[in-house]
């Protein structure tokens, strides 16, 4: 091919083959050849019409760009280390076997054999390629869709006591007493919070926008909130004085924390102080309790922590509420106020 240049002159392209890659340099050169080279053997090892192609192409979709880092993180590990080995080579046209979605179950029921948590994961992932697969024409048939769930724990009793907030910011470090406090008044995600600038913060609100996105119809969107910053908060980060290029979390050598690095730092500060069967996770949950405990609507906590709605309805509904008798407490007195004594 030989498009006219704005000068006037051509330049011809090569390709190895119709649809094929582009080749590089002038026919006969060495580097023409070691390109031409490069995508046969590319061509002849990319799988064909088994499973192993779905999981290729899946990582180079928006579906899979477009999710956090960390996310991206543990789906490629649960691809390359579990659902390849396992159904790599897996014909496409099994899919519509419906013996295939037994095969499936199986292999998360020998997972869950480890951990049923991590089987559900691995079978959400699968699940999720197997969706992407299907809307793109890629395959006939998901067979993981609607495969329900292995583990049923959740985090009920897992909120942060007052007490456990007064010894951990009593005796932990100032970098984590730090975090505690950003998290408990924002409701925010670990990973989130570690990444916040400086320049997020102008003396009055924090704005931030959430690594994990939403899925509107077909397309992937962050949430972005506006937090106002009470009191407590404001103190410490005033205290802090961050240039807005620094991250507002630093640790105690003044660089910005890891993941595993803040993590590990957070463990040990709470096996010294005695704090158990509570996560720096738990904060989030704990931020929309004390919402909801300060007379907070739905609509107001979900402004503040970034759930939707029905996400905030959900954990206080099934989570929280049911260990609060002081909300029962609170409705009578309002009761009370909003009433008319008889005569």
């Amino acid at each position: 091919m030989a498009p006219l240049q704005r000068d006037g002159t051509t330049v011809t392209y090569y390709w190895a083959w119709k649809g094929g890659p582009r080749l590089k340099g002038d026919p006969g050169s060495p580097e023409f050849m070691a390109s031409y080279n490069a995508a046969v053997v590319s061509r002849i090892t990319q799988p064909q019409g088994v499973l192993l192609s779905v999981l290729v192409r899946f990582e180079g979709t928006d579906e899979f760009r477009s999710l956090a880092e960390r996310t991206k993180k543990d789906y490629k590990g649960i691809i390359d280390r579990l659902i390849k080995s396992e159904f790599g080579d897996l014909p496409l046209a099994a899919l519509t076997d419906k013996r295939t979605r037994g095969e499936f179950k199986d292999w998360r029921d020998r997972l869950s054999l480890k951990s049923r948590r991590q089987a559900d994961y691995a079978w959400t992932v699968l699940a999720r390629v197997m969706s992407v697969a299907l809307d793109r024409g890629w395959i006939d048939n998901n067979p993981c869709e609607k495969g329900g769930r292995l583990y049923h724990g959740t985090r009920a009793d897992k909120i942060w006591t007052i007490e456990q907030e007064q010894t951990f910011l009593a005796g932990a470090p100032k970098p984590l007493s730090e975090a505690y406090v950003l998290a408990v008044w924002t409701g925010q995600r670990e990973g989130d919070l570690l990444k916040l600038m400086g320049f997020a913060y102008d003396g009055s609100h924090i704005r931030l926008t959430q690594s994990k996105t939403v899925r509107r119809g077909n397309v992937q969107r962050a949430r972005r909130v506006r937090i106002p910053v009470a009191a407590p908060l404001k103190k410490v980060l005033d205290s802090m004085a961050r240039q807005p290029d620094q991250r507002l979390l630093l640790n105690s050598d003044g660089d910005p924390w890891t993941e595993n690095g803040f993590r590990s730092s957070w463990t040990k500060a709470c096996k010294r102080l005695g704090i158990a069967g509570v996560t720096f996770n738990d904060l989030r949950g704990t931020a929309v309790t004390r919402l909801a405990l300060a007379g907070c609507t739905e609509p107001e906590i979900a402004a503040i922590t970034g759930h939707a709605l029905s996400e905030v309805r959900s954990i206080l509904d099934a989570h929280y509420l049911h260990r609060h008798p002081e909300l029962g407490e609170n409705a009578i007195r309002k009761l009370e106020a909003g009433t008319k004594a008889p005569d």
